[in-house]
């Protein structure tokens, strides 16, 4: 069996088009472009079918079989014919494969239909006339509708058609996590009277915070597939007042915060972990450094100088006394912080349908592995697949292989530039030097794609050998047909 090709239609402008759209008679469908070639002897014919108005039911089917007749009806050649099928029917063919390799395609998938095919070329076939024969049949067979529309008569000589690279992606799968562990980070902003170390649940808005608290912790003691491991917590004052005694209420405060926790969960000692930073200077410059004070570069550079801190602050409460105040009232309250990390593990799930429940549900539990199983359970290139390595890319974002699947996804459906920022993190495997030579041949870039397609093809890609001879052809095409 020939070909059929569901894919880019060759070029109008190169090949030899027919004039005007070609409606098929007593049906919605239509013809609106169609392209003729001779190639190495070959008869090519590529159309697209606008099927978007069949409004086809469940239990009919549209055919359609070019033919080729001689100017005197004297000899016949069909191409491939191809069947759009409503969705009992379509499934009904799958079942039961009875088609004998004839192409079916489900309606409502697109609103087109790209058709390429090729018979050999016989001298008859000069000023012969390509039709299309079609019909609308039921679920026994019944014909609704049939026609054999007259859809071009070939004329010599015709002109050449360029080669058309189409590329096979090459999805990889990622090697799976031995252990799957992850993070929650949280801030929180408890409040402590004025020199005071010890917390009060009352105390201003700190009911509101700690209560934050405990429902992050209760969230992932509470998920089954989750098993925490540690918590971190590390407190931070601000800047004002002596160095030393705001590492004095840094570090308390930050105990004081972990024995809360502790008395509420009674975890186990040493399962908490602590850390404190006496003043946040790091988030004073970077509220510094984003915002449109008047003395903005001058405070960055003292912030910046490698005076010591309590330095810095008197520097800053002189030398531009409007800002500071300013600082001290609106900044520095949210410079007192504790910042707490959950750390634990994702079991490793082993059924599909546990997979795709959790892609629906949480997909941050899932591993690349995971996200990559539950792929090859869609079908390639729809929707629902892309969008699978789409969220597995927007999760892991640096790692190679999310990456390289995110690539292939972007080129198919025609977003170069995002596939090419991908490929710019999927690293020097072989697929992603293969990558890179897809997307130089989507972009025109022949003679930059051949060279990465020749390594590829040396470095053992399944595809790329033929996509080499693909690019040679073109090359030699537009050589050849510069004029």
């Amino acid at each position: 069996m020939k070909r059929i090709i569901l894919g880019v239609l060759l070029s109008a402008a190169a090949a030899a088009p027919a004039a005007g759209m070609v409606k098929l008679t007593g049906t919605e469908a239509s013809v609106t472009e169609h392209v003729t070639a001779l190639i190495d002897n070959r008869l090519l014919l590529s159309m697209e079918l606008d099927i978007s108005g069949l409004g086809l039911t469940r239990d009919r089917q549209f055919s359609v079989t070019p033919v080729i007749e001689s100017s005197d009806s004297d000899a016949c050649r069909e191409f491939e014919p191809v069947i759009v099928a409503g969705h009992n029917l379509y499934y009904k063919h799958i079942r039961e494969n009875d088609l004998d390799g004839t192409a079916i395609y489900k309606y409502g998938r697109s609103g087109t239909l790209r058709y390429s095919d090729y018979i050999d070329a016989e001298p008859w076939m000069e000023n012969a006339v390509i039709r299309l024969r079609y019909d609308i049949a039921g679920c026994c067979g019944s014909i609704v509708a049939r026609g054999n529309d007259t859809l071009q008569v070939l004329v010599k000589p015709v002109p050449p058609v360029p080669p058309v690279f189409k590329p096979a992606f090459r999805y990889i799968s990622p090697v799976a996590d031995a252990v799957k562990t992850r993070e929650l980070k949280k801030r929180s902003y408890v409040d402590f009277p004025v020199n005071k170390t010890t917390i009060y649940p009352d105390y201003r808005n700190n009911a509101t915070e700690l209560s934050r608290i405990t429902a992050t912790i209760d969230s992932v003691r509470a998920d089954s597939d989750i098993t925490i491991t540690s918590i971190s917590i590390k407190g931070f004052a601000s800047p004002e007042g002596g160095y030393k005694h705001n590492a004095w209420l840094a570090e308390n405060r930050t105990a004081a915060l972990k024995d809360y926790v502790e008395d509420l969960y009674r975890f186990e000692p040493g399962f908490i972990k602590t850390d404190f930073e006496p003043e946040d200077w790091e988030g004073l410059r970077q509220y510094v450094e984003a915002s449109s004070l008047a003395s903005r570069d001058g405070i960055l550079e003292i912030i910046d100088s490698d005076m010591q801190p309590d330095a810095k602050d008197a520097r800053i409460r002189r030398r531009y006394p409007r800002d500071y105040a300013f600082l001290l009232r609106e900044v520095y309250p949210a410079l007192r912080h504790s910042d707490y990390k959950i750390d634990y593990n994702v079991r490793t799930f082993t059924s599909l349908d546990d997979i795709l429940r959790v892609l629906s549900e949480d997909p941050r539990k899932l591993s690349l592995s995971e996200f990559y199983r539950a792929a090859q359970s869609m079908t390639p290139g729809s929707p629902e697949y892309n969008e699978v390595f789409e969220t597995a890319v927007r999760l892991y974002p640096a790692d190679p292989a999310a990456n390289l699947n995110a690539a292939n996804t972007a080129m198919s459906r025609g977003d170069l530039d995002a596939a090419a920022r991908y490929i710019a993190k999927a690293g020097d495997s072989p697929e992603a030097v293969y990558a890179s030579g897809i997307l130089a041949a989507l972009r025109g870039d022949y003679t930059a794609a051949l060279p990465l397609m020749q390594r590829a093809a040396k470095l053992k890609v399944a595809d790329a050998p033929a996509a080499v001879d693909v690019l040679k052809e073109i090359i030699e095409f537009n050589e050849n047909n510069k004029q």
